[in-house]
C-alpha cells in the first residue's frame, strides 16, 4: 500500500511546487483533479490531450518527483436535471477517460451524480425516506429513467477507452451514498463500477467503514484518507442530517477533519486491516478537508499518523508459522 494524495489540496500552487512539497513528506503517489469539482488547476486534459509537447513536460514533472498517478478525480453531477451543468460535468467526464487512456490509468474517480425528481425539474432531488410515496417514484424515475441507463451507455464508453474502474465517491446529496446504494448500480451496470471509499462521508450516516469496506469486498477501487469529526451533543439536539454551513464548525452536527482528528489510531488501523481484508492494497489517498487546519498543516498531520499505520510489504503468501 502507498501514501498518495489528492493534488487539488495546493490548488493555488505551481504543480512543480505541489510536487516538490509532496516529495518532501514521503508522498509516493498522486490522484490528480482534471475536471468538475476538484477544478483543473493541476490538469486540464483538453490542453494535454491536444498538445503532446504539454502532455511529455506535465508527465516528465511527476516522474522528477518520482511520483505514480493512483487516479484521475474528475467529481461532478452528469445527470444534473439542468442539461447545460449535465454535459459540462459529462464532457469534463469524458476528457478524463480520453487523458486517462492516453496516460495508461485504468481508474477514474467520480460521483454518481443526481438527477431531479421528474422531467422537467431544474434541480437535483435527494431522496432521503420512502414515505410519503411519492419518494419512492422520485427513486424509480432517478434510477431506471436517468441514473442506470446514463451510466450503462458511459461506462461502455470508459471501457472502450481504457478504464476499467470508475470509483464512484458514496456521497450524500448523489444517488450512489452508501454501499447498497453502489452495489445497486454495480449490479445494474457491471463490475467497471467500484467504489472510491471515503470514509468521512459514512460515519456521519451511522456507518461503521470496517463493515462497509467488508461489505464491499472487491469493489473497492481507490480510496480516500479523510476523517469525520460527530459532535455528540449538537447530534443528540439535531440529528446529523445538518444543513448548517460547513464553516459554522462550532454549531454542526459534524464537520470534515485531517485524519486522526476525527478516529483514533486503532479505528484507522482496524479500517486499513479491513482494507487488506477486502482485497485492496493500492493508495491511501489524503483529501484535505479541515475546515479548522490549513492545508499544508492538515497534510502534514495526516502523513505523520499514516505513516505509523499504513501496511506496506504485499500481503504474504502464505503464513509462515502455520
Amino acid at each position: 500500500m502507498k501514501l498518495g494524495v489528492l493534488t487539488n489540496l495546493f490548488a493555488g500552487l505551481d504543480f512543480e511546487d505541489a510536487l516538490s512539497k509532496f516529495k518532501a513528506l514521503g508522498i509516493e503517489s498522486v490522484e490528480i483533479g482534471c475536471g468538475g469539482y476538484p477544478g483543473k488547476a493541476h490538469c486540464d486534459p483538453a490542453v494535454l490531450l491536444n498538445d503532446d509537447a504539454k502532455l511529455k513536460e506535465w508527465l516528465a514533472l511527476i516522474k522528477k518527483y518520482g511520483m505514480d498517478i493512483s487516479a484521475l478525480s474528475v467529481h461532478g453531477n452528469p445527470v444534473h436535471p439542468d442539461a447545460a451543468v449535465a454535459k459540462a460535468f459529462h464532457d469534463d467526464f469524458v476528457n478524463a477517460v480520453l487523458l486517462a487512456e492516453k496516460i495508461g490509468i485504468d481508474t477514474v474517480v467520480t460521483f454518481s451524480g443526481c438527477p431531479g425528481g421528474a422531467p422537467g425539474d431544474k434541480t437535483p432531488n435527494w431522496v432521503t425516506c420512502p414515505w410519503p410515496d411519492d419518494y419512492l417514484k422520485v427513486l424509480d424515475y432517478q434510477w431506471n429513467e436517468v441514473l442506470i441507463p446514463y451510466w450503462k451507455k458511459t461506462a461502455e464508453f470508459a471501457k472502450a477507452h481504457g478504464v476499467n474502474r470508475i470509483a464512484f465517491e458514496m456521497h450524500p446529496g448523489f444517488c450512489v451514498y452508501n454501499p447498497k446504494t453502489l452495489l445497486r448500480l454495480r449490479e445494474s451496470v457491471g463490475d467497471v463500477i467500484g467504489a472510491n471509499f471515503d470514509p468521512s462521508h459514512l460515519v456521519w450516516q451511522g456507518i461503521n467503514p470496517v463493515s462497509a469496506i467488508l461489505e464491499l469486498k472487491g469493489a473497492i477501487y481507490h480510496f480516500h484518507a479523510k476523517d469525520t469529526k460527530i459532535h455528540k451533543f449538537n447530534t443528540e439536539k439535531f440529528g446529523v442530517l445538518d444543513t448548517g454551513h460547513y464553516a459554522d464548525e462550532i454549531n454542526r452536527s459534524w464537520i470534515f477533519r485531517s485524519v486522526g482528528y476525527g478516529g483514533s489510531l486503532e479505528y484507522w488501523r482496524d479500517m486499513i486491516s479491513a482494507l487488506r481484508l477486502a482485497g485492496y492494497d493500492k493508495v491511501m489517498s489524503i483529501e484535505h478537508e479541515d475546515s479548522l487546519m490549513t492545508p499544508e498543516e492538515g497534510l502534514c498531520h495526516a502523513v505523520e499518523f499514516l505513516k505509523a499505520s499504513i501496511i506496506r510489504d504485499p500481503k504474504p503468501g502464505s503464513i509462515g508459522w502455520a
